[in-house]
């Protein structure tokens, strides 16, 4: 199974995990055993912002920079050469709040001439971007993830994936070239203290890939479809999404309209959304996640429930907006009084 997705990904060998939890724990503590300094983009994932943190409590120096921003990785990397550290570079390969893939030609460049490594959480993209994409195939073939989007390859490269999303099994594979993979088996901490991935998660990830070899870029061609006709929906009832094509489509603010409230009237409506806290601004938003599974009747019943759900929000507002007014303007007129009647005694 590991090797079969070493394949898939483009990487010399593979190991499983049960989780990436379990995964960056063990890889940033096996990295810090080197003379390496770690350097993030801002869009990385909370997980192997934790693996990160373990190696920083161990003395290695980390630093963030802006997100997709490889002037400012680079301005870094300069300042840090002084100290003679390997550069580890870790980034998300896909960014779901905006869609954005990450420029990681330009960070493996940067790694590669000092010798560093690229560590690519593809999480989100692995099962539904892939290489070569094209108008009949906008994500791409294959499903390997954003390296095979990007034609990014080579020993300097690491990708860490959960197979929950675009799979739907739930464990992880760490790939890379084969002297790390060994030297992370040998040291891997939770390989000796917690279980391995089931043999029942290993036979679900054996199934997704047998899929995704014999009808893979049909069903993401299908999802492509989908994801389309779900953003022309909106569109069409004065809404708009963020997130580009990829199927994790989150609404933009909506006057009048908070998301919360929101979420609860589609629930009850019988559409599930996701109500989450948004990463670089304040409060939260509501995202809808579009599969192979949805249908276009599907995503007619939400734009139904969607505007049926937006009026009633913006109707219960308005009330409680007059009866507000309606207040204040009964005590203006008490204040008036009194203060024509000398004040109150």
């Amino acid at each position: 199974m590991a090797q079969d997705l070493a394949r898939l990904v483009g990487c010399e060998r593979a190991v499983l995990a049960p989780s990436t939890l379990h995964l960056y724990w063990d890889l940033f503590d096996v990295l810090a055993r080197d003379h390496v300094a770690i350097y993030a983009d801002a869009g990385t994932y909370p997980i192997a912002r934790w693996g990160i943190e373990r190696a920083a409590a161990k003395g290695v120096p980390t630093s963030t920079f802006p997100i997709h921003d490889p002037a400012a990785l680079e301005s870094l990397l300069i300042r840090g050469e002084r100290a003679r550290r390997r550069p580890i570079v870790v980034a998300d390969g896909l960014c779901t709040a905006t869609g954005r893939i990450a420029p990681l030609p330009d960070y493996l460049k940067l790694i590669r001439e000092r010798n560093g490594y690229l560590v690519i959480d593809d999480t989100q993209a692995l099962g539904i971007l892939g290489k070569m994409p094209a108008c009949d195939a906008p994500y791409g073939r294959g499903g390997a993830g954003t390296p095979a989007w990007n034609g990014v390859e080579g020993p300097e490269v690491i990708i860490g994936s959960s197979l929950a999303k675009g799979f739907g099994a739930p464990l992880a594979v760490l790939a890379g070239n084969a002297k790390l993979i060994a030297k992370f088996e040998e040291l891997g901490a939770t390989r000796v203290h917690s279980s391995p991935p089931s043999l029942a998660d290993i036979s679900a990830a054996q199934r997704a890939l047998a899929a995704n070899e014999t009808r893979g870029d049909s069903l993401r061609s299908h999802l492509a479809k989908l994801v389309r006709h779900f953003r022309e929906s909106l569109g069409e009832i004065g809404l708009s999404p963020s997130g580009g094509l990829f199927p994790v489509q989150t609404l933009k603010a909506i006057p009048g309209v908070d998301p919360a409230p929101l979420y609860r009237r589609l629930l009850s409506l019988g559409v599930r959304a996701v109500l989450r806290s948004t990463r670089h601004a304040p409060g939260v938003a509501l995202t809808f996640l579009v599969t192979v599974f949805h249908t276009r009747s599907d995503i007619s019943r939400c734009m139904g429930a969607l505007q049926q759900s937006i009026l009633l929000i913006r109707h219960e507002r308005a009330k409680q907006d007059s009866a507000l007014n309606g207040a204040g303007s009964r005590a203006l007129d008490l204040s008036t009084n009194a203060s024509a009647a000398g004040g109150w005694r």
